[in-house]
């Protein structure tokens, strides 16, 4: 198993709070009380559906920041504002997620070639579990609760008062890719990166929390995908990144692997604590 942090927080060895990487030069993930958090030395280009940096922009920083399950916001990005300030980090240039999965279960793998180095760090929790494409409870804009059949669509929202539309679960999912991508490539990394996570929850046997049915991801999952794009060394330039392709093969193998593994880690913790 490759969790890197897990003798950090399980048995206080603090001298295990750090993981280099050996596919991207300088790049740096720590371990802290509430996050982990990877670091570059030298901005990178990305495309992110985190709660706090998201879209496509230039960052240097990931923050994976942890909540308990009780966790209840009405303004994640605020929340996660606040912590970095508490931190002493810069707000611009960086992501933050939020999860509920204990740290330890961080997984990180690697990947190197001639084309391209990768990296993925992966926290996966599926107490939210979810099935894209099936009938379930959703919530607009505003918060409030409907749900998500044809048949109910003219059926007034009620408003919801004891669930907000953020749960923490969530598959959280980094990916520092050293090499050279096009937008359209970057787009089908991310592409790529979902139907490995569908995969490997499919194959573990991860059910929607609500309908019961095979489950491909949670309703709070989040990825971060940064590639270096340094124009002073030999990477050819990616166009593709499907399942085809070297670098979409080597994305699905890590986050799927990634997934499995930081799951796998919370079932065993969950039987421990169950037998104690």
């Amino acid at each position: 198993m490759t969790l890197p942090f897990y003798n950090y927080f399980t048995n206080g060895e603090t001298e295990e709070n750090e993981y280099a990487s050996s596919s991207w030069p300088g790049l740096k993930i720590s371990a802290h009380e509430r996050h982990i958090k990877a670091q570059s030395p030298r901005a990178a280009q990305a495309l992110s559906s985190a709660v706090y940096g998201g879209g496509m922009f230039e960052l240097d920083r990931i923050f994976n920041i942890y909540v308990d399950r009780h966790y209840r916001c009405d303004d994640p990005p605020r929340d996660i504002e606040q912590a970095l300030n508490e931190w002493h980090e810069p707000r611009d240039q960086c992501a933050g997620l939020l999860t509920a999965v204990r740290l330890e279960h961080t997984s990180i793998q690697e990947y190197t070639s001639d084309e391209f180095g990768l990296l993925c760090c992966t926290t996966a929790g599926v107490s939210n579990a979810a099935r894209a494409g099936s009938e379930r409870t959703v919530f607009d804009t505003a918060g409030n609760k409907t749900m998500s059949s044809s048949r109910e669509r003219s059926a007034p929202p009620a408003r919801n008062l004891t669930m907000p539309p953020y749960v923490p679960g969530t598959i959280n999912i980094m990916l520092w890719l050293n090499g050279r991508m096009t937008s359209g490539a970057m787009v089908n990394a991310v592409q790529t990166a979902v139907e490995a996570k569908a995969a490997a929850l499919a194959d573990a046997g991860v059910l929607d929390s609500e309908n019961g049915l095979p489950a491909t991801g949670t309703t709070t999952d989040a990825i971060v995908l940064a590639v270096r794009q340094a124009v002073e060394e030999p990477h050819p330039m990616i166009t593709y990144a499907g399942t085809a392709t070297t670098a979409g093969a080597a994305i699905g193998r890590l986050v799927y692997d990634t997934v499995t593994e930081s799951l796998r880690a919370g079932l065993l913790w969950k039987e421990r604590v169950r037998h104690k």
